[in-house]
């Protein structure tokens, strides 16, 4: 019984690490909420305005923003306290939410106003994040670091799962008040747990130096380092060429329309949820650089493989773009474990900033490769050969950054 558990989910930290414990629970609540909102917004958008146009707007006009307060970000969390940065960022992102509600009750709501307070919500997510993610360092032991990543990307996949449907639920017998009062509620409960954290300290460490100086010395920290350099260029690598999302509305149309393109864009998070939850043997790996590579390499195969089975058997290619998705997730642990553990305190907002902009880049820089790709040579070649130079791309990566294959744990 003992052997078959070490396979499991390991929660055992939320047990004896009361800090960790409610920054997980009042997170968890508050990234159900922004999911829901996430379905809330467009479709709101849509409804106004009629236009597929203006949905896409709101999209960029979301990502510029982040794009800049990632960074910005990332200098805050390690210069000044984590705790309070949290605290006012989600209270802003909780006023704008009760501003989404309050505008929703209007007999014309502003479309206007949508245009506003979403790039601000993005803006001040790129606040948030680099503490969020810098702030676990400080409450959490580094022999904890595989089960808080593993439990992270569990619920973070079950509320991408869930997330959307529920709010699709909530808009279609509530209305878009209710749904947005819900999400100001859910920044509520988070807030609580916030203010009850105790004994989280100042960051120390970071020189006197101007906002841009302390960017470049991140910038500068982080190529100096093999192991860091590797595990950003693999997973940027493997979204560019892996990450078929912009061709899932062409598949779908040749198996069903809307319905299956539920399916495909939920199987990636249905496989990342599943594989955490057996993820215990993860605790036992110290070659954290030789797993990222392998579970990025698999994710290939696991695109190339749906891919080809995307015009024979659909539920097939639904498996393996699930498989896809697990090998995905568990590549995120071993990311998170390297850099939690290798990253000094006084770098990590800086260096959170940095995964930031990767993880947000990395899948449009790939949208928009598949897209040419498919419209060049067809959906499948696309599929397929994004799944190859994966593969090629993660060999290279390799080849040219010895330490990131060699880096092993010593915790």
């Amino acid at each position: 019984m003992v052997l078959i558990m070490k396979f499991f989910l390991d929660v055992k930290v939320l047990k004896h690490n009361r800090n960790f414990r409610l920054l997980f629970i009042g997170q968890t609540i508050s990234f159900f909420g922004t999911m829901i909102t996430s379905v809330a917004f467009p479709y709101q958008i849509y409804q106004l305005t009629k236009s597929t146009l203006m949905v896409g707007l709101i999209s960029l006009v979301q990502l510029i923003p982040l794009l800049f307060t990632a960074l910005i970000g990332g200098v805050f969390a390690d210069r000044y306290h984590r705790r309070n940065l949290l605290l006012i960022s989600e209270f802003l992102l909780a006023v704008c939410c009760i501003t989404l509600a309050y505008n929703a009750t209007l007999d014309s709501p502003s479309v206007w106003l949508l245009f506003i307070i979403a790039p601000i919500m993005s803006a001040v997510t790129g606040l948030h994040r680099p503490a969020l993610d810098s702030i676990k360092q400080q409450i959490v032991a580094k022999e904890d670091f595989p089960a808080v990543g593993a439990l992270v990307i569990s619920i973070s996949s079950a509320a991408m799962i869930a997330g959307p449907a529920i709010g699709g639920l909530l808009i279609a017998h509530f209305g878009l008040v209710i749904t947005y009062i819900l999400d100001f509620l859910t920044f509520i409960v988070s807030l609580i747990a916030l203010i009850m954290l105790k004994d989280i300290p100042k960051p120390k460490g970071m020189r006197d130096e101007s906002t841009l100086s302390a960017l470049k010395s991140g910038l500068r920290y982080a190529v100096s380092r093999q192991e860091l350099t590797g595990s950003y260029l693999v997973d940027f690598t493997a979204m560019i060429f892996g990450m078929p999302n912009a061709l899932f509305p062409a598949i779908a149309a040749v198996h069903g329309g809307p319905q299956t393109l539920g399916f495909l864009y939920a199987a990636p998070a249905v496989g990342a949820l599943l594989f955490s939850v057996f993820s215990g043997w993860t605790n036992h790996i110290k070659r954290h650089g030789v797993a990222i590579a392998i579970s990025a390499s698999l994710w290939g195969v696991a695109i190339i493989l749906f891919g080809l089975t995307t015009n024979v058997n659909l539920w097939l290619a639904l498996f393996f773009l699930a498989l896809a998705g697990g090998f995905d997730g568990i590549s995120g642990i071993f990311r998170s474990v390297l850099w939690n553990q290798t990253i000094p305190s006084e770098y990590r907002g800086r260096l959170a900033g940095i995964e930031m902009i990767s993880y947000l880049s990395g899948p449009k820089l790939g949208d928009t490769e598949a897209g040419l790709v498919a419209a060049a040579f067809g959906v499948t070649f696309s599929v397929v050969s994004g799944g190859v130079l994966c593969i090629v791309g993660v060999a290279a990566c390799c080849y040219f950054l010895p330490k990131f294959v060699e880096y092993r744990s010593v915790h």
